[in-house]
């Protein structure tokens, strides 16, 4: 008796389907502080239906909190961090100051000159506070968004163009054979938006082309190794 032969299994490919065109902005460093903007948010909605009295703890308590998320916020824009141990360290140093606030504020008899210098820091901020610097953030992240809408680059299997200007000006850059450098400089900005340095190198123009702030830089640089089928890719993380 006689088995059937099963059909041969065609051998389907994990990989997502490559896009016609791959889009590369860099985007400059404001857009890391979307933390404070969404604390900003909270601390508005917050202050104005959950807080009855505007001067009391709980508003102390908050403007604690937004001041340490945007004194974080701007250290990320300050500094590079290339190392897990500069995170480590600045994550400690970030949770030892705040819990001596909190036990200085919690416990006044431990150290009264400190408890009194603690005493006077007592940030507070009306909700109508917390909606202006909102209303700030968005504005601006508005104005970067149509800045990067006359100012990006295009990645082809053939081409490289770099579309620019109010008049949408586009430069043509052969792509064949281009190099491709990604650096991940800053830990903080690599977890708060996926985001590097890519650096393309082709092969016709005696100039690098460097791209700062490239978001979900990994997929970007991952999808123009495939559409190009580079074989020269090198890979720089501090």
């Amino acid at each position: 008796m006689s088995q059937d032969t099963p059909p041969p299994q065609t051998a389907v490919s994990a990989e997502p389907p490559l896009p016609k065109s791959i889009y590369l902005i860099a985007y400059p460093k404001i857009v890391f502080m979307y933390p404070t903007m969404l604390m900003a948010l909270f601390a508005g909605i917050f202050t104005q239906f959950f807080l009855t009295e505007t001067n009391g703890s709980g508003a102390h308590a908050l403007g604690v909190v937004f001041w340490w998320i945007f004194t974080l916020n701007l250290v990320v824009l300050s500094f590079d961090f290339p190392r897990t141990t500069s995170l480590t360290l600045v994550f400690f140093l970030a949770a030892f100051f705040l819990g001596l606030y909190l036990l200085f504020s919690n416990v006044p008899t431990l150290l009264p000159f400190v408890t009194s210098f603690f005493s006077i820091f007592k940030p507070v901020a009306n909700a109508t506070f917390y909606y202006m610097i909102l209303l700030t953030f968005i504005i601006m992240y508005i104005l970067v968004y149509v800045y990067a809408y006359f100012d990006y680059w295009e990645v082809r299997p053939n081409e490289l163009l770099h579309h620019h200007g109010f008049l949408s000006d586009m430069e043509r850059i052969s792509a064949p054979n281009m190099k491709i450098d990604k650096e991940i400089n800053d830990l903080f900005e690599y977890l708060l938006l996926r985001s590097g340095r890519l650096i393309l190198h082709p092969s016709n123009e005696p100039r690098a082309i460097v791209l700062d702030n490239v978001f979900f830089i990994n997929k970007k640089e991952g999808q123009i190794t495939r559409m190009l089928g580079a074989l020269q890719v090198q890979v720089r993380q501090e």
